[in-house]
């Protein structure tokens, strides 16, 4: 949280120029405070502006580093040369405006400033005291300066690339949310498709059957609306199921109650289901149910539904085949009907079987059925890579 008085402080980098100006006068202004020796001139204000004139460059030495620090060599020797003020301990304004060309110049720039700061230093050292103390301090300061700005400039480097990278991590992820948000959405579509086709198209069926059976059979009508009530009965069932993963909150400790899917020892029960609507459905099964796992179990119990819910919407059949093989490495289901044969492979249906057999690596071959005769769907689904954990 912000401080209060945070709002009243200038912000940007005219302010730290200034702040870092205002510092370095400080610096420069102590030797004019401090008393001088008895027999050193006393010092001036025309000295001390002189002093003010090399710290002012400084303000701008971020807009034009080169011709800031050109400004505090000159500004310095004028100082030396027009007036007999007070020295300096250090060369305050010309190191904070090497570093400055060290951090934010090209690297020409940075060695023709360099070579020019060399040429500078000896002759100062010259006509100060001239001794080899004096010229390895001023070499050491100014390579200080100088390592000082080449590392602000890495580490800025640094910073940068790490945002860039932040903002980068930011998009990647908000991407693969929302990729993962569509394949969410496409899986709760296809799951809500087949229960409501599969309930909805079974209820048509017995319905349209209930008159007809009242008339010629009515031992059978009551039958046929006991399947109505019971398939819709079903089909609240694992709406309200998925209804209740999509619902937020969930039980108190924020986790959505869950039912398992149907697997294969449902199919018995679709199978009946769908008899009850006067298709004849028979099943035949090889190999062990029991070693499939049930995400597999799972998809291909819809894979079935769906199929058996296509026939009774298009097919016009009266018989339809249901096979399943469960082999060691894979499982092959079958449905084969007896009705008008081949129509468009490109529905809602056949989609969400494509897509429930990609989840698992496996593949999908519908068309006409044997002979030419009624249409078949065969899925071959490989158990290797249900086993590597490739849900549905």
């Amino acid at each position: 949280m912000p401080r209060p008085w945070a709002r009243w402080l200038p912000r940007g980098t005219w302010a730290t120029d200034a702040g870092i100006a205002l510092l370095v006068q400080a610096a420069v202004t102590m030797p004019f405070v401090v008393p001088r020796p008895a027999g050193l001139p006393a010092a001036t204000w025309a000295a001390y502006g002189l002093t003010t004139l090399t710290v002012l460059p400084l303000v701008a030495r971020r807009r034009a580093p080169v011709t800031v620090l050109l400004a505090v060599l000159a500004a310095g020797a004028l100082y030396r040369f027009a007036v007999d003020g007070p020295g300096q301990p250090l060369p305050y304004t010309g190191l904070v405006a090497f570093c400055t060309v060290a951090e934010l110049s090209s690297p020409g720039r940075r060695l023709s400033v360099g070579l020019l700061v060399l040429a500078v230093v000896f002759p100062s050292v010259a006509l100060n005291t001239g001794e080899a103390r004096e010229l390895l301090f001023s070499l050491f300061v100014f390579a200080a300066a100088y390592a000082f700005g080449r590392s602000l400039h890495t580490r800025k480097a640094y910073v940068r690339a790490m945002e860039e990278r932040a903002v980068q991590r930011e998009v990647t992820h908000r991407n693969e949310a929302e990729r993962a948000a569509a394949r969410e959405r496409a899986r709760i579509a296809r799951e809500m498709h087949d229960v409501l086709s599969h309930a909805v198209s079974l209820m048509i069926v017995q319905a349209e059957a209930g008159p007809v059976a009242v008339r010629t059979a009515p031992e059978c009508a009551e039958a046929a609306f006991d399947a109505i009530s019971e398939t819709g009965r079903d089909a609240m069932v694992q709406l309200r199921r998925m209804l209740g993963v999509l619902r937020d909150g969930g039980r108190e400790d924020g986790v959505s109650p869950r039912s398992p899917q149907p697997g294969l020892t449902g199919l018995p029960v679709l199978l009946e289901r769908v008899r009850s609507g006067g298709l004849q459905v028979q099943f035949a099964s090889a190999g062990e149910p029991g070693s499939v796992p049930d995400d597999t179990g799972a998809t291909v119990h819809r894979i079935v539904q769906e199929a058996l819910t296509n026939v009774v919407k298009h097919a016009r059949a009266t018989a339809v085949t249901v096979r399943l093989h469960c082999a060691a490495d894979e499982v092959t289901v079958t449905v084969t009907d007896d009705g008008r044969g081949p129509g468009t492979t490109t529905g809602l249906g056949l989609i969400g079987i494509r897509e429930r057999a990609a989840a698992h690596g496996g593949r999908v071959r519908a068309g006409a059925g044997p002979d030419g005769r009624g249409y078949q769907v065969h899925v071959v689904l490989p158990l290797t890579v249900s086993a590597q954990g490739v849900g549905s």
